[in-house]
């Protein structure tokens, strides 16, 4: 099979990469909201806003909910972040959160993630496995592809 532009093993081989950077994009996404749960400072927080975001009509699922938190630093500074896939069922305005936050940039590196809210670490763990288990066997196909 000729592996040059055209026929089945370009194809194997360009969708394998962009399968395989979407795992690595989510495996490094596991591994900061890792970091920050595991040795980040915590605050007490909220969930301070529900927004329902429309991102247009052509898209299979129009609309989708964003949660805003909320938490303080030691040093009074009110923070507002959003996190991905806080649980199966959200969190309602004004529910209390504890947040996990790298103190050098909370605005940036904050997450919910934790008892209550899991979703944080497991989306990103199914998509970094099931993304990865998809990139390898297309690259391997593609390999296989050269090879008869």
């Amino acid at each position: 099979m000729d592996a040059l532009p055209g026929g089945t093993a370009t194809f194997l081989l360009l969708f394998g990469l962009f399968l395989g950077a979407f795992a690595v994009r989510s495996a490094l996404r596991l591994s900061r909201v890792l970091r920050l749960v595991r040795s980040g400072e915590r605050a007490e927080g909220r969930c301070s806003d529900r927004r329902v975001i429309d991102r247009g009509r052509d898209m299979e699922n129009r609309y989708r909910t964003e949660y805003v938190f909320a938490f303080r630093t030691p040093d009074g500074r009110e923070v507002e972040f959003t996190d991905h896939a806080p649980g199966p069922f959200g969190f309602e305005v004004g529910a209390p959160v504890r947040v996990s936050y790298d103190p050098a940039a909370p605005e940036r590196r904050a997450t919910v993630a934790g008892p209550g809210a899991w979703g944080p670490i497991l989306m990103p763990a199914v998509f970094a496995g099931v993304l990865g288990l998809f990139a390898v066997g297309l690259l391997a196909g593609f390999a296989a592809s050269l090879g008869g």
